[in-house]
């Protein structure tokens, strides 16, 4: 059987989860186990017991995913998504990584063409590093604002990834900052934006203290990627 020990793994992780949010602000956590690297019997054992949600990094590894795993996730493109592959968003319950107004414009332009609104998280760089997208923290209330003029995207709320090996300060500070982030995205005409993407093997259980709705864990669950 491939992953012999996620039963364990997913069991403890759910209840570190369900401790942090009881420590912290009480809200429900939606798990996204995440694949990337691994192949589709991870999607299938993650299934198996009980996980409805996947996330994958980048397209062109999530597709051929999806069709393989033959098992009805809910998919998540929690990395960065070029404009050209724009279309492949009616693939995905939930994009987590809008990070300009130029990615934004192309998933809108899907959006009217199959005439539903696309699910969108906004990507909000806390951090400020140069290796993350997104926006800066100072610019979301007015990126939001632009956003909320493509009738086409549905913005539900915010992304954000923590320093790696940042100190409990440091993660602490910048899921506030997300906190206040999505704040200011609810204010600027997206009524719907309720869920915080944040949080990940090495950080979740803070960022749920934090108040997190979604976490994004891989490593945790499957153990050191695959090469």
């Amino acid at each position: 059987m491939p992953f012999p020990a996620l039963a364990e793994r997913l069991a403890e992780v759910r209840d570190r989860i369900a401790a942090a949010a009881a420590r912290g602000r009480g809200q429900g956590v939606t798990l996204v186990a995440v694949t990337k690297t691994h192949g589709p019997d991870a999607v299938r054992a993650a299934y198996a017991l009980g996980v409805g949600d996947v996330g994958e990094n980048r397209v062109q590894e999530a597709l051929p995913k999806m069709d393989a795993a033959g098992v009805p996730m809910r998919w998540h493109l929690i990395g960065h998504l070029q404009r050209n592959k724009a279309k492949a968003v009616e693939r995905f319950a939930l994009v987590h990584s809008i990070d300009s107004l130029r990615v934004a414009e192309a998933v809108d332009r899907v959006g009217r063409a199959q005439g539903a609104a696309v699910p969108v998280l906004v990507q909000v760089n806390v951090s400020g590093e140069t290796s993350k997208g997104g926006f800066s923290q100072p610019a979301v209330r007015a990126a939001a604002e632009q956003l909320a003029e493509l009738r086409c995207l549905r913005g539900e709320g915010v992304m954000t990834m923590a320093p790696l090996d940042a100190s409990e300060r440091v993660l602490r500070s910048t899921f506030a900052g997300a906190r206040e982030a999505l704040a200011a995205v609810h204010a600027a005409g997206h009524p719907a934006a309720k869920e915080l993407s944040m949080g990940m093997s090495g950080d979740y259980e803070i960022a749920v203290e934090e108040g997190a709705t979604i976490v994004r864990l891989g490593t945790v669950l499957f153990g050191a990627r695959a090469t």
